[in-house]
């Protein structure tokens, strides 16, 4: 610091200043970054944090098992979305994954010794120990969803579950499809929970309990174990809404392995817009969700919330664009990342627009039912 203030020709208190985003002249300031770079002075971050009592890190909250932070694209990249935000303004992001009892005991007491300013909590559970420990504490942070049974005034940001569930599923039965089940995913999550209501909605009447097949997370492996369920309790199943799209290619595999065509036999959607949706065969009908947007915006609310300015804690959704269909009433100009979407070249007997359901957008890159020796 001593030699910042010589080549800037200032105080080592007005260097201080700057450093810790005091006021100073805009003259001051200016030739205090020149001498900075000049001298290539690194700041001491513990010596800073310990006056403005802030570990300029924020933590990365992932409430899943190990095994599916690195299988679920959505997690990376709300990741993703994170970083940038938070990296932008000089803050380290903390990544904190609880997968046991043991990782609860390390990360509350990590919490509770003031590691981290704030926190972005993905995939909260209904009554979880770490995110009642969040309101607790009074930490800034924020919920990528919502834990279904916390009512502290976070905000969270997200999509609408219910709707982009419904919507699709709407758009399955529309195909012709008389016995559709569900393998419902995550469901002591909001996330889950509300795909299953989403579903439950679009069928009403023709809602069958029996064929909503329940699985822990939204795996592969999970989405074949559901599958095989469901044409254990069906055989005759022939459309099927996977809570995500690797749930979705798991069933699909269960389906080739049981003789089973997609999709003449079997019409199957799935959810995210992942890279899991691409790796199917046929490419699998999706929604989309804008992940690192949600990770971009859930940091940016805790950021907001250190900076000591008000945040929406009623909740923040974000739309879900896509590529589809729409009502000849509702068609409207693509969205700009449809210029990236090639069309294939098959006969959907659908415009080459988008179709918006409230806040849900699909994406329908392969006909998943258009079989025509089905009656709707």
């Amino acid at each position: 610091m001593h030699d910042v203030a010589a080549a800037a020709g200032v105080s080592r208190g007005t260097v201080s200043r700057v450093l810790n985003g005091g006021y100073v002249s805009a003259t001051a300031r200016a030739a205090i970054e020149a001498a900075i770079a000049q001298v290539g002075y690194v700041p001491n971050t513990a010596a800073r944090n310990l006056v403005t009592q802030r570990s300029q890190a924020v933590g990365f909250l992932v409430l899943e098992p190990h095994s599916l932070l690195l299988e679920d694209p959505n997690i990376g990249a709300i990741m993703l979305g994170a970083n940038a935000v938070l990296s932008d303004a000089d803050y380290q992001m903390v990544n904190l994954v609880i997968d046991s009892a043991r990782d609860t005991e390390r990360i509350t007491k990590y919490l509770s010794g003031g590691f981290v300013d704030g926190a972005v909590i993905v995939s909260a559970r209904a009554h979880d120990p770490i995110t009642q420990l969040v309101a607790d504490l009074g930490l800034p942070a924020t919920f990528v969803g919502h834990p279904p049974d916390l009512e502290q005034g976070i905000p969270f940001v997200g999509i609408d579950n219910v709707g982009s569930a419904r919507a699709i599923t709407e758009r399955l039965a529309g195909t012709g499809r008389r016995r559709i089940g569900m393998i419902a995913a995550a469901v002591d999550r909001d996330s889950g929970a509300d795909r299953l209501t989403g579903f439950r909605q679009a069928l009403g009447d023709r809602f069958d309990p029996d064929l909503v097949a329940e699985v822990a997370f939204y795996h592969y492996a999970d989405g074949m174990d559901g599958m095989r369920a469901l044409l254990q309790r069906e055989p005759g199943i022939d459309g099927v809404f996977a809570a995500s799209d690797a749930v979705a290619a798991g069933a699909m595999q269960a389906l080739r392995e049981a003789g089973r065509a997609v999709p003449a036999d079997v019409g199957i959607v799935g959810f995210d817009d992942s890279p899991w949706a691409q790796r199917t065969a046929p490419a699998l009908s999706t929604v989309h969700q804008p992940a690192k947007e949600i990770g971009a915006r859930a940091a940016d609310l805790v950021l907001r919330q250190l900076a000591g300015k008000s945040v929406e804690t009623a909740g923040v959704f974000l739309p879900t664009p896509s590529s589809g269909a729409p009502p000849p009433d509702r068609a409207g100009p693509d969205p700009p990342s449809l210029a990236r979407r090639p069309w294939p070249d098959v006969d959907q007997g659908l415009p080459r627009r988008s179709r918006a359901y409230g806040r849900a957008w699909i994406s329908f890159p392969r006909p998943f039912a258009l079989d025509r020796r089905r009656s709707p």
